[in-house]
């Protein structure tokens, strides 16, 4: 390709709405275009990284033996119903009202429309195992588009889905999945970890995330260097303090007048003590009844955990109105002493606790000295906060680590949970029905996009690796006026084109910096200067991207040299 002929418009400036490096180099390098908040345009040298990316995972997945479907964008509601994923995933659904008056969703994701489609198809054991795979736009109402394709409202996504007769099967599926994503990754050219996950709206019982190490990550991951131990942020176990070590002589419980503190900071700076000698307590409505969930003042509670020890996952905070009606009290003065006909339920950091201050459940005062059984009850103790990097690993015991990083794809066992909704059975050997056993397994096509990027860079811009690079080589004649530098770069590219490298050539009328800046802006991995001095002496010049090594060659080998360097990069 001549760069005179592509749409590739380059940016000099840092384009104020992007945050993230990737955001920033997507935009500058003329990968990609903003059309409105979350919804990017692909241009010419963007689609061909995206399309390089799909081939790995087409490539990989067809290894596996998935079979390629495309399913339908446009999803009747009424599946989200059936499935009872409809109010869990409530606003971040992108849905309308079609000319019959029929409400229908722009699929985030497609675990229904599958199970349905499966269903009506599948019957006998003798048509398992099953392994089907799409690469299609998913539509999530982001309520904060964030990091330009990284969290996006339009976004390109890999699923498959896996169907299988037995546990066993289910098993092997998973790992041949597992083993594909690990492959994909590679090939990608990105330093990836899996880690445990929490299963989330998706459901099932096992699940693996994979993730990038970045610093503009949107999640995080919780490593332990000495075992290795390395689950997302969400699932991280926070360790039960052993014993109970409360000592008998606690403090008398007493009201204290705090007008308008309500804070956690407000409330420490107040007494003037630390944030951990406060409790937090929370007020949560779900379908069945309202709870009340207690934590450390300088902890935060992990909803994940919560809605697993309660198995509710329509559980969400009460607002002020449910607030005012269980505690008697305005919202930021709650507190679990007094509480009747509502179950609380504490976190473990607060099982050796004493004389900690807690909300009066009035207007303007806290209680100092609170403590748990002789002030107030706790129903039940569980692990319901994010874990920090003051605690320790659950597996070894020693200082973990706590890391931002991008999910790239997500793996999931769902059993039987959207067979069950869909009566999605098959007939074994004997005649007997059974319920199918189902697999989920996704990849963020654009975040590998973003994610290679978070990784791959220097202060001048991209470094592409080899395999989802738009171009194999950039070929730039320096002076556009001297003729035999624009010979010698087109002979070049013509030989390359002949050996299917896929080279980018830069005939632009523009100065040497120019080209020299844009070159590395792109990050295109083997570039070719061709500079009259040294063309002159009969040679000219590689750089490899990643390293920023030159070399001076001859010209009449430069052809061998380059296609040498492109198995190598």
């Amino acid at each position: 390709m001549r760069w005179s002929q592509m749409f590739l418009p380059t940016l000099k400036e840092i384009p104020n709405e992007a945050e993230a490096v990737s955001h920033i180099l997507m935009i500058r390098s003329g990968l990609v275009r903003k059309l409105t908040a979350g919804v990017y345009s692909y241009l010419p040298l963007g689609l061909k990284v995206l399309q390089k990316v799909e081939n790995i995972i087409r490539e990989e997945m067809n290894r596996k033996g998935a079979q390629e479907v495309l399913l339908p964008a446009i999803q009747p509601v009424e599946l989200w119903g059936k499935s009872g994923r409809l109010k869990t995933l409530g606003e971040d659904m992108v849905k309308f009202t079609d000319r019959h008056k029929k409400i229908n969703v722009l699929g985030p994701t497609h675990e229904e429309v599958v199970t349905l489609l499966v269903k009506n198809e599948v019957s006998s054991y003798r048509q398992l195992p099953l392994i089907l795979y799409q690469i299609q736009t998913k539509f999530r109402d982001e309520a904060r588009p964030r990091f330009g394709v990284i969290r996006s409202r339009e976004f390109i996504m890999k699923d498959a889905y896996s169907f299988d007769a037995t546990s066993e099967g289910l098993n092997f599926s998973y790992q041949k999945m597992y083993d594909a994503y690990c492959q994909i990754f590679s090939r990608c050219g990105l330093k990836f970890i899996p880690v445990e996950a929490d299963t989330g709206v998706m459901g099932g019982d096992v699940s693996h995330e994979f993730m990038v190490l970045a610093e503009n990550g949107e999640d995080k991951i919780v490593v332990c260097s000495q075992c290795g131990y390395a689950v997302s942020f969400a699932r991280a176990e926070c360790v039960e303090p052993k014993g109970n070590n409360k000592p008998a002589d606690l403090k008398k419980l007493s009201e204290v007048k705090t007008p308008k503190v309500t804070s956690v900071e407000a409330v420490a700076d107040f007494f003037k003590i630390k944030p951990d000698k406060l409790i937090k307590t929370m007020i949560y409505e779900s379908d069945a009844k309202p709870i009340a969930v207690l934590v450390r003042g300088d902890h935060e509670i992990n909803e994940s955990k919560l809605k697993k020890v309660l198995k509710d996952s329509s559980l969400k905070l009460g607002d002020e109105k449910l607030i005012e009606k269980i505690t008697k009290g305005p919202l930021g003065f709650s507190g679990p002493v007094g509480l009747s006909g509502i179950e609380i339920i504490a976190d473990y950091a607060l099982k050796n606790e004493r004389d900690n201050v807690v909300g009066a459940n009035k207007a303007d005062a806290h209680l100092i000295n609170a403590n748990s059984g002789r002030d107030f009850k706790v129903d039940l103790w569980a692990d319901l906060r994010n874990i920090t990097d003051r605690d320790f690993c659950p597996k070894c015991a020693r200082q973990i680590k706590i890391q931002p990083a991008i999910e790239i794809g997500h793996v999931f066992k769902l059993g039987t949970k959207y067979t069950t909704s869909f009566n999605a059975a098959y007939l074994d050997a004997e005649g007997r029905s059974s319920e199918i056993l189902m697999g989920c397994y996704g990849i963020g096509v654009n975040r590998i996009i973003a994610a290679s990027i978070e990784q791959n860079h220097d202060e001048n811009g991209i470094i592409w690796p080899k395999h989802i690079s738009p171009f194999d080589v950039l070929i730039l004649p320096l002076n556009p006026d001297h003729t035999a530098s624009q010979d010698t770069a087109v002979k070049i590219y013509e030989q390359l084109k002949e050996r299917n490298i896929e080279a980018l050539l830069d005939d632009r009328n523009v100065r040497a910096g120019i080209k020299f800046k844009d070159a590395d802006l792109i990050g295109i991995p083997i570039q070719i200067i061709i500079g009259e001095k040294k063309l002159g002496q009969g040679k000219i010049e590689i750089k490899v991207r990643s390293t920023n090594e030159r070399m001076e060659i001859a010209a009449s080998e430069s052809v061998n040299k380059i296609t040498e360097l492109v198995g190598e990069v």
